[in-house]
């Protein structure tokens, strides 16, 4: 016969037992919840990240960022500071050696770009730059820079608006190339190019064809580029009102956001 102790002994040996498996099949129950939710979590994170990469989600700086945005709520370009460009449209035209000097090196020259922004007027230097003046000349005389793009502006690192490119790519030129002039110009100091320069845009050494730039800003940059011209105020205050519109990418470098075409180029004796 078992006793009354061994009676309670045996009792409260089965709750314990009874305890312990409980115990365990909440720990199992736990481990199986949790990985479920570590499951969907991870599904939730890679459609997140697909959805990141392709652009549809993205932090954009609204409060309720991810519902749909209407036509009325989504945010509006600033208007275009510049007209609309003249009728016409670039040449084509190339040439296979760069041209016949046929300036007065001793003269002086200025280059009026008639732009669809405002005319911008500029000092050549036919004395310390004669081949690229030159240059510039001839191709103004056969309308080579009429109704071209100005492609390309920076607004950051350096300051500058890039033109003379008639397939408004950055890889057009006359089929020409002249070689670099007036790099030791006095005005280039501590490798700065003032506000105000004008040089010619290149690919390397004596690569120069028809593309140039305009500085609007100081800007850094080792003296590789023949700075052959000097913009007047106002021309610099076209240039301010077309840095002020941004360029396309938002990343400091890219097509303006304002219309700038060269309705025409002219270079004139004084």
């Amino acid at each position: 016969m078992v006793s009354q102790e061994q009676r309670r002994r045996q009792l409260a040996r089965e709750k314990f037992l009874r305890q312990q498996q409980r115990r365990t099949d909440a720990r199992r129950k736990s481990r199986t919840r949790n990985a479920v939710i570590a499951s969907a979590l991870g599904v939730v994170l890679i459609g997140s990240l697909a959805l990141y990469t392709t652009g549809v989600l993205k932090d954009d700086g609204k409060t309720n960022a991810g519902a749909e945005v209407t036509e009325s709520a989504a945010p509006s370009k600033a208007p275009d500071p510049c007209d609309k460009p003249a009728a016409g449209k670039p040449t084509s035209e190339t040439w296979k050696k760069e041209p016949a000097m046929s300036i007065d090196k001793s003269a002086d020259y200025t280059m009026k770009l008639a732009t669809t922004c405002g005319d911008i007027d500029i000092a050549l230097k036919a004395s310390a730059a004669p081949h690229t003046v030159n240059s510039f000349s001839f191709l103004a005389g056969k309308g080579y820079f009429d109704h071209t793009k100005c492609h390309r502006l920076t607004t950051n690192g350096i300051y500058v608006l890039q033109c003379g490119d008639p397939t408004a790519s950055g890889t057009g030129g006359p089929g020409y190339q002249i070689a670099d002039e007036n790099l030791k110009d006095k005005s280039l100091k501590g490798n700065v190019y003032p506000a105000g320069t004008v040089a010619m845009a290149n690919s390397g050494p004596n690569t120069n064809g028809s593309q140039f730039f305009l500085v609007y800003q100081d800007s850094q940059l080792p003296p590789n580029y023949t700075p052959f011209g000097t913009v007047s105020e106002p021309g610099m205050a076209v240039l301010k009102k077309i840095a002020g519109a941004g360029e396309s990418t938002g990343a400091g470098d890219g097509a303006p956001n304002a219309t700038v075409v060269l309705n025409k180029a002219t270079v004139t004796k004084s």
